[in-house]
C-alpha cells in the first residue's frame, strides 16, 4: 500500500501532466485523496517542495529506464524512449518537461533549478544515445548530436500537445517520422 506522501506525489504528477502546475492547488489534491490540506503541508510545506519531489521521482524512474535500456542498440533505446512518450499520449497526458517549461518563470529558484536539471539530463542522455548510434551506424542524421537531441525532444513535446487536440494518432505520426528520419 502506498504511503500518503507517495499518493500526494503521484496525484500531483498526474495533475501537472493533465492540467499544468499552476492549475491545481493543495485543495484539489486534498479533495481527491480525502485528506486535509494540513496532511499535504506536513510533507510539502510549500507547493515547490511538492513539485521538486515530483521531478525527483520522475528522474529516478527515467534513470532506471535508461539503465535497463543501456545494453540495447541505440536505435532500440530511441524507440523505447519514444514509447514512454506514447504511453503519455494515450493517457491524454504530456511529459513533465513539456508541462513545466511554460510555467518556468513562475517557479521558485529551487524548482527552476530542478526543472533545468531534468531538461539537461534528458537532453544529455539523448545526445549520447544519438552520438553512439551514429558512430555504430545504428542511426543517421545531419548536424551535431546535441542539436538533433533538441530537435527530437521538441518534436516529442509538440506531438503530445497536438495529441490533445488531434488525437493520439498525431503522436504516432510524428514519432514514426522521427524514427524514420533517423534510420541509416
Amino acid at each position: 500500500m502506498k504511503s500518503t506522501k507517495q499518493k500526494i506525489i503521484d496525484l500531483a504528477d498526474e495533475l501537472i501532466r493533465t492540467r499544468g502546475y499552476n492549475a491545481f492547488s493543495y485543495a484539489d489534491i486534498a479533495a481527491q485523496l480525502h485528506i486535509k490540506n494540513a496532511a499535504i503541508h506536513y510533507h510539502f510545506p510549500i507547493k515547490a517542495d511538492l513539485g521538486i519531489s515530483v521531478l525527483e521521482h520522475e528522474m529516478a524512474a527515467m534513470r532506471a529506464a535508461w539503465q535497463q535500456w543501456a545494453a540495447l542498440p541505440e536505435d532500440e533505446q530511441l524507440q523505447k524512449f519514444m514509447h514512454t512518450f506514447g504511453i503519455k499520449s494515450k493517457e491524454a497526458k504530456i511529459c513533465l518537461m513539456g508541462s513545466l517549461t511554460p510555467d518556468y518563470i513562475t517557479f521558485t529558484a529551487a524548482m527552476q533549478e530542478k526543472v533545468e536539471q531534468m531538461c539537461a539530463e534528458i537532453i544529455q542522455w539523448l545526445t549520447q544515445v544519438l552520438q553512439r548510434g551514429r558512430e555504430k551506424k545504428r542511426v543517421m542524421y545531419e548536424g551535431r548530436p546535441y542539436d538533433r537531441a533538441l530537435l527530437v525532444i521538441a518534436s516529442l513535446q509538440s506531438s503530445l500537445l497536438l495529441s490533445r487536440v488531434m488525437g493520439a494518432q498525431a503522436f504516432g505520426q510524428i514519432s514514426q517520422q522521427l524514427l524514420q528520419d533517423l534510420r541509416p
